[in-house]
């Protein structure tokens, strides 16, 4: 029988998306805003409406071919001109190359007098002949509100935005619409959030004397979009947002290794050192090396070409390398060669967010194999314990999607336990290590073990490390007799034990020769022993050797004898083996 295939229904089409160009927004939306549709960005005033409005416009014309139209209503051209070339963007070459088109509307609610219908016809001619000049493909209008501040009428203001988004529909145009954010609403009006196909909210907020700005998709018609808040920061080179909130766990993992930079803890780790791309967590207590550990590795990745990110909050990029010349680490050939990279800023010199969107620019623009954060419970004075969790969650995240091997510090307190942080991230960590003080008769020294390390076999013993002019150098501790001995005391208690054991040598060496003596002497009397038996022995032999021949003579003489007798016929006979003559006999 014929095989029949299952008829297979229409493919359903998506919504066609138009790119913004906009480094993490496009992530967020799954592709860009709604082509040939309207989208409002709104917020208060100074948040970046204007700017991201901009920028979709220059990214388009730049990167996707796709002219555009800018008609403001508060900002002239030459004004815009000059606030967006601090971002790198050149209107004027645009607007030359029939790019752009820049159009100032004059709108001042003073001059305008409410006599018959409002009527937006105007500003339909004026921005229809803007799109054919260039053949735009993607419009700003910027801010509705200077549009209809003129009018007080709400039933013809709602009428008369509907027509316009509708207008703007018809015309295939890619649309963003800024709007001031109202009181207890998206917009001023309230209404322009219903009639958009995509609502951007954008927000500049001050926490505690720290500014963040943050941005939401409050909707999206016909698309799944990301729903949570994401930090974006304003730079040199634009809007860059944040899409990352809880990332799935699809980060790769392999069996590379990464040497720590120091042998013996190689050796702890399995003997390879740590896995790449994975997460190490170094905490302790003040001075007790954890920046040293990270200089270790920092320097053995980059004496293999890898480069390094160090982001560094409490010590200058010149101190951390000082410091590290004091133990044999010079860090200074890696960053003229530009393979080791400092960032260095307060945690209170902005926000948790705009510190995770600037690792994130780091990270794209850097691209290291290696990243060290020194340390993380600097972040603990500019949120609180869940907003930093999520933060770091967030950055660790990134981290493993870029498949960056990453070493955070983190300071513990001596109030609180050693095995605990107090951000709260060990269960992100792929490998703990802790080092700490071991105080014993008046002296501390320093104390390293592995209380993690996930999908390896790991010592766990103590090991005692000096911080020398040549780096850290690992040792075994004392343990022994229910107590683990450090430093002076490990050395007395060694010194003690090697005096104890040379004297059982010596011991053992008298015991040897005592024994190699007595053996002698044994030797010797077996030896005298089996003389005077081999002399015995030799005489004896001897006189039973005369006696055998006395006998053989005495013998022969019975026999002559006898012969001569003839005494003893039978007996000769016996002897001879001869029958008797019987002749003789008669």
């Amino acid at each position: 029988m014929p095989k029949h295939s299952k008829e297979k229904g229409p493919a359903v089409s998506g919504l066609k998306k138009c790119p913004t160009g906009i480094q993490g927004l496009d992530e967020i939306t799954q592709g860009g805003l709604p082509m040939g549709r309207p989208t409002l960005v709104c917020g208060s005033a100074g948040c970046g409406k204007t700017l991201l409005a901009m920028e979709f416009l220059v990214r388009g014309a730049v990167q996707f071919n796709e002219p555009g139209v800018f008609i403001a209503f508060e900002e002239n051209a030459e004004e815009l001109s000059k606030n967006v070339a601090s971002l790198g963007f050149d209107l004027d070459d645009l607007a030359r190359k029939k790019k752009i088109v820049v159009d100032y509307v004059y709108v001042e609610r003073s001059e305008i007098e409410e006599t018959g219908e409002y009527d937006l016809e105007g500003l339909f001619i004026r921005l229809d002949h803007a799109i054919k000049s260039v053949g735009a493909k993607r419009v700003v209008l910027d801010t509705i509100e200077s549009l209809f501040s003129g009018l007080s009428n709400q039933n013809i203001l709602r009428a008369e935005l509907r027509r316009l988004f509708r207008w703007l529909k018809e015309k295939g145009v890619t649309a963003i619409i800024t709007g001031e954010k109202g009181e207890g609403t998206l917009t001023r009006h309230g209404l322009e959030e219903y009639v958009a196909d995509c609502v951007i909210m954008l927000d500049h907020r001050v926490t505690e004397q720290i500014s963040t700005r943050r941005l939401r998709v409050v909707k999206y018609r016909g698309s799944l979009h990301g729903t949570n808040e994401y930090p974006f920061i304003i730079d040199e080179t634009g809007f860059s947002v944040l899409p990352i909130t809880s990332v799935g766990l699809n980060h790769k993992a392999t069996d590379e290794r990464v040497p720590t930079g120091i042998p013996r803890l190689d050796a702890m780790l399995d003997g390879k050192g740590y896995y790449r791309g994975s997460s190490i967590l170094v905490t302790g207590t003040a001075g007790t090396g954890k920046t040293s550990l990270a200089l270790h590795l920092v320097n053995e990745s980059c004496r293999r070409g890898e480069r390094c990110l160090y982001l560094a909050s409490e010590e200058s990029a010149a101190q951390i390398i000082r410091n590290g010349k004091s133990i044999g680490i010079d860090l200074s050939p890696w960053v003229k060669k530009g393979l080791l990279h400092f960032h260095v800023a307060r945690p209170t010199y902005s926000g948790l967010e705009m510190q995770l969107v600037t690792a994130n620019k780091l990270i794209r623009e850097f691209r290291p194999a290696i990243a060290v954060v020194d340390p993380i419970t600097g972040l603990t004075n500019i949120g609180t314990d869940l907003e930093i969790k999520a933060m770091l969650l967030r950055l660790i995240d990134m981290l493993k999607n870029s498949y960056i091997t990453t070493l955070c510090t983190s300071l513990t307190h001596g109030v609180h336990s050693l095995e605990q942080t107090e951000v709260a991230v060990t269960s992100l960590m792929d490998t703990w290590l802790l080092v700490r003080d071991l105080e014993y008769n008046g002296e501390r020294t320093r104390g390293l073990y592995v209380l993690k390390s996930r999908g390896m076999a790991h010592s766990n013993q103590i090991r005692e490390f000096l911080i020398t002019d040549n780096g850290i150098d690992l040792t075994d501790v004392y343990v022994g007799q229910g107590m683990v001995l450090t430093g002076a005391a490990r050395k007395v208690r060694e010194m003690k034990e090697e005096a104890e054991a040379s004297a059982r040598r010596e011991e053992t060496e008298r015991v040897k020769r005592e024994l190699e003596r007595k053996r002698l002497i044994m030797e010797a009397k077996i030896n005298e022993i089996r003389s005077q038996y081999e002399s015995a022995e030799e005489e004896l032999l001897a006189c039973l050797k005369e006696l055998e021949l006395k006998e053989k003579g005495l013998a022969s003489d019975r026999g002559v004898i006898a012969d001569m007798r003839k005494a003893d016929a039978s007996k000769d006979k016996k002897e001879t083996g001869k029958k008797p003559d019987r002749r003789e006999n008669r």
